[in-house]
């Protein structure tokens, strides 16, 4: 049974940043991946061990 693979898009989705956090994460080697067929491809595990963004909490509106 092959691993499961995720392209760009799909971690990008999966991590709750955009395609260009991914390709920066890439560069900079802060997620594995390989190259197979022209695109690249990143392991599903891989996300597993990277911790996902989440918004800033905002404080609610108040009158004062």
């Amino acid at each position: 049974m092959a691993k499961e693979r995720l392209s760009v898009e799909e971690a990008a989705r999966r991590l709750g940043v955009s395609r260009a956090t991914v390709w920066r994460m890439l560069q900079k080697r802060m997620l594995p991946s390989v190259r197979e067929h022209g695109r690249r491809w990143i392991p599903a595990s891989a996300l597993m061990r990277h911790p996902r963004r989440r918004a800033p909490e905002v404080a609610p509106f108040t009158a004062e």
